[in-house]
């Protein structure tokens, strides 16, 4: 039988609290955002709202319990711009949207960092352990967004990054699942011989863990290609947005197939309706009913992006509804 799994991709919005301490603490300037070193009452603000989210999760019943990410000021482009072979320089729009974050230049060898690793020790302490779910930007994103003054070579540099970031996970305390969110698959596609590259550092990252292992790319469908090759990926499941479209992502799975398990990003992380669980279980169906597979072990239900759009009261409402539709899923596939 299938297990419903309610989860996301992390990277909530901040407390409102805690979004007025940090400012008054932090300030607004480039050189107050976070370098990894932060201690004292910003480091306490921090673990309040980590405690906080982690809360939010287990009262609404999600199955999997991320740490939230709530000190990445750089969304994505975190764990390298807290490295000390990288330098932040100016400000870039991330993707299309209105969200900019610091430009990472890795300007030196990229070595240990342990700083998401430490954040994901923080949130196993605060859960019941068999439910921890880790985060992190997938390889090719991050070499995407990221600059190269160190390596001179994409091929080489995205070599470089799995293996950083294989470094980080093999640091992980347990955990359950691990999300790697993959949007530049879908915002700034990888060309013939870099798609089949991107798939083996996805490959080589999942490789250093022993949990499920879900890729999210989000913002619309893979390309037939991109996703051929990821297929390959030694993974459990894709993420599939199908808030952003739906034939492209239905066409991909029927055309080529799927993983054993699959992430259905059904909420909408970026608009402030909140969905009615019953629509969310109806979505599911839906789904299933066009991809027509026997049977899929696991299926996530998720939001389509991170949360950190919404504002504080909008997203623990999302929470509740992707839990509550999860349950419905159970019970009807029952």
């Amino acid at each position: 039988m299938t297990e419903y799994v309610s989860t996301t991709p992390g990277l909530f919005p901040l407390p409102d609290w805690a979004k007025d301490d940090l400012s008054d603490l932090k300030g607004h300037q480039k050189h107050d955002l976070i370098g990894g070193d932060e201690g004292g009452e910003i480091a306490a603000a921090y673990e309040n709202a980590r405690t906080e989210v982690i809360e939010d999760q287990q009262e609404a019943g999600l199955d999997r319990i991320v740490e939230g990410q709530l000190r990445w000021d750089d969304m994505l482009a975190h764990p390298l711009a807290v490295h000390d072979a990288v330098e932040t320089r100016g400000i870039v729009r991330y993707y299309d949207n209105n969200n900019f974050y610091r430009e990472p230049v890795v300007d030196g060898e990229l070595d240990f960092s342990g700083d998401v690793a430490n954040e994901l020790e923080a949130a196993a302490e605060l859960s019941d352990g068999d439910d921890l779910q880790a985060v992190l930007p997938g390889p090719y994103s991050l070499a995407d967004l990221a600059t190269d003054e160190q390596y001179g070579d994409e091929a080489e540099f995205l070599g470089a990054i799995a293996d950083f970031l294989e470094g980080e996970v093999d640091a992980f305390p347990e955990h359950e699942t691990l999300f790697l969110l993959e949007p530049s698959l879908v915002e700034d596609a990888p060309e013939d011989g870099a798609d089949e590259r991107a798939s083996e550092a996805i490959d080589q990252v999942a490789s250093a863990t022993d949990a499920d292992v879900v890729v999210q790319p989000y913002w619309g469908a893979l390309e037939e290609k991109v996703y051929a090759h990821l297929l390959d990926a030694d993974i459990d499941a894709v993420g599939f947005d199908f808030v952003a479209n739906q034939d492209d992502n239905v066409y991909n799975i029927q055309e080529y197939g799927a993983t054993g398990d699959i992430s259905l990003g059904l909420a909408d992380g970026q608009n402030t309706l909140v969905e009615d669980p019953e629509a969310i279980r109806d979505r599911v169906d839906w789904v299933e009913d066009q991809l027509q597979v026997t049977e899929f072990e696991t299926v996530y239900l998720t939001t389509n992006t991170e949360t950190f759009y919404l504002p504080y009261a909008k997203y623990q409402e999302k929470l509740e509804v992707l839990a509550e539709a999860a349950d419905l899923a159970e019970v009807t596939a029952a």
